[in-house]
């Protein structure tokens, strides 16, 4: 073979084998670069998978929170800033027998001995100035007032006045941007509609200035009790069986929309917690006497100027009446409201205000919610008509 063949078959195995190099290099490179979009594929997937179950993670929790949140839950959120406790100290004189001798002889001493004692009670901040509604039942004969907000912050509370036979009182405390709780309608109420009680029931034992929430139902409206054997007169009470526990008078009753119905004042108990049957003082009624109080630091009595009696069987056989039902004018007041509204000794009284009277318990029910300057309404007979007669209140 010649010099110069040889020369060209090294060049030309030369070249095939850089050229051979040059695809592999060439097929490896493609190989990698799919390989990298592959990765980057893989990793852009996992991202997306990552992106999209945070979100459905998200999306699930922001609809259980959702379903969580109810009208109930935003009612309370509304409210309970403004609903407090209210720690009260009353001194008792209590009477003990005592021989300091331990003697028989020498007999036994009544020794009057005075204590203080700590009773609780909740209450509601109705007003920007810092007025509070509550029982009167709860700070009666209180020697000193602590009102703690939801915050834990305490403050003394001035006992502006107080209304024993309504069992309503109102204090006052000082403070600046205080939370302010809506006072609704009692006169719309519905039967079967969610009512809420807020309160803090056992406050200094559970050492907890935030209230606690129970939920129930509007049992009954307008229920009416006898006078109690301290004078206090409850009429038209909303019955609800939500619990209301020890500690829980005087805070609200609030109905689905945050606005206080009510101010939650007893219940009936063998045992002393709530069996279902509780029971809360209109709120139209207290705003009517809060505003008394906060005006004049006690209720007027209004004056009418007439009396009346129940009918027996020997008035109604008397005045010929076909039944015992209403109350009879006994007396009338010279220069009078009744007497100038023209009412007469011996008119048969059947209504007062839109209510039936049966006998005089009725008609004290009927006007108790009467303040001066209204006006009281009756249906009275007279021979065999009957009147329509105003009387206004007056201030005696």
């Amino acid at each position: 073979m010649k010099k110069s063949t040889f020369i060209i078959v090294i060049l030309l195995t030369i070249a095939i084998n850089l050229l051979m190099n040059h695809q592999c290099s060439i097929s490896k490179n493609k190989q990698n670069h799919s390989k990298s979009i592959k990765e980057k594929e893989l990793l852009q997937e996992s991202e997306t998978e990552n992106f999209y179950s945070k979100k459905n993670k998200e999306i699930a929790n922001h609809s259980v929170s959702i379903s969580r949140s109810n009208s109930i839950t935003a009612a309370v959120s509304k409210i309970e800033l403004a609903v407090v406790s209210i720690n009260v100290m009353k001194t008792q004189i209590v009477r003990r027998n005592t021989n300091p001798f331990q003697n028989p002889f020498f007999g036994f001493f009544d020794v009057p001995h005075k204590r203080s004692v700590q009773s609780i009670g909740s209450g509601v901040i109705f007003d920007q100035d810092g007025y509070i509604l509550t029982n009167s039942h709860v700070v009666e004969g209180a020697t000193q007032i602590k009102v703690i907000l939801t915050d834990g912050k305490d403050c003394n509370a001035e006992l502006i006045g107080f209304d024993k036979i309504h069992d309503v009182a109102v204090l006052k405390i000082n403070g600046e941007n205080l939370p302010v709780a809506k006072l609704g309608n009692s006169d719309d109420l519905i039967i079967g509609e969610w009512s809420i009680a807020i309160g803090n029931p056992y406050g200094f034992l559970i050492k907890d200035s935030k209230p606690s929430v129970s939920v129930g139902v509007i049992s009954a409206i307008n229920r009416n009790f006898a006078e109690d054997k301290e004078g206090k007169i409850y009429k038209k009470m909303i019955q609800t069986d939500t619990a209301i526990n020890p500690g829980n008078s005087g805070g609200p009753l609030v109905n689905v929309l945050g606005e206080v119905v009510g101010i939650n004042t007893f219940i009936f108990s063998d045992s002393g917690g709530s069996i279902g049957l509780g029971f809360s003082i209109p709120i139209n009624r207290v705003k009517k006497i809060a505003d008394e109080l906060i005006k004049f630091g006690k209720i007027r009595k209004p004056w009418f100027g007439f009396k009346v009696q129940d009918i027996n069987p020997m008035i109604a056989s008397y005045l010929n009446l076909k039944s015992l039902d209403g109350v009879i004018v006994a007396f009338v007041e010279p220069n009078s409201p009744a007497e100038n509204a023209e009412i007469k000794r011996g008119d048969l009284i059947i209504n007062i205000n839109g209510n039936e009277i049966k006998n005089s318990d009725d008609a004290e029910l009927a006007v108790s919610d009467i303040s001066i300057g209204e006006n009281i309404n009756l249906i009275v007979k007279r021979g065999k008509k009957e009147k329509k007669i105003s009387i206004l209140a007056k201030e005696h």
